[in-house]
């Protein structure tokens, strides 16, 4: 039996045995998170001679890619409240998109320039640290939820991507905001460091 959703709008993927997807998403949301984490954990193997000094501009370019992908994930979730569908799918494509673009311009900054220490004390201290504690271990989580939630409406899933789009928008939507907030708090120091 198929819902009129999946009547009006069928997989982007053509129907059969998906489990290849499936290893290859799983994999993914595994292999990602570890790949950032050993990048930054032996930054120095990784580092380019003179590569730091080219990417300063990053960390500005990262907090637009997220102030986006906050823009689509909104835009998107108020398609699928008006039911339109195929805009729906473009705006989460989109968002899809531009995080895929931050990650990797993320992991290109981190892994050639050194850290920046966050210099604010008191109340806005206690603010970055917890606001950088939780949007860092959201975003580990946020890779898989996207991954899956991608998975099943490419596979026509449509029962399952929303119960699971229900956990990765609000939390997606955390991470791509709270990104812009640590950057525009940190941004003060870049010089410092």
């Amino acid at each position: 039996m198929t819902t009129t959703a999946e009547q009006l709008h069928p997989p982007v993927l053509e129907p059969g045995d998906y489990t290849k997807y499936k290893i290859i998403l799983g994999g993914l949301g595994i292999i990602v998170p570890v790949l950032v984490a050993v990048l930054f954990y032996f930054k120095g193997i990784f580092q380019i001679e003179g590569a730091a000094a080219h990417l300063y501009w990053l960390p500005a370019l990262n907090a637009g890619l997220n102030s986006l992908t906050a823009i689509a994930l909104l835009v998107g979730f108020y398609f699928i409240r008006q039911k339109n569908v195929l805009a729906h799918r473009a705006s989460m494509l989109a968002a899809f998109g531009l995080g895929a673009l931050f990650l990797v311009s993320y992991v290109a900054y981190h892994s050639q320039v050194p850290s920046t220490h966050f210099g604010g004390v008191g109340a806005a201290r206690a603010v970055y640290f917890f606001l950088l504690l939780t949007h860092i271990s959201l975003a580990v989580v946020t890779v898989a939820l996207v991954l899956f939630t991608l998975y099943f409406a490419l596979t026509g899933q449509y029962t399952k991507h929303r119960a699971i789009a229900r956990w990765t928008f609000p939390v997606w939507l955390y991470v791509s905001i709270t990104g812009v907030i640590v950057y525009f708090m940190i941004a003060p120091y870049y010089a410092a460091a």
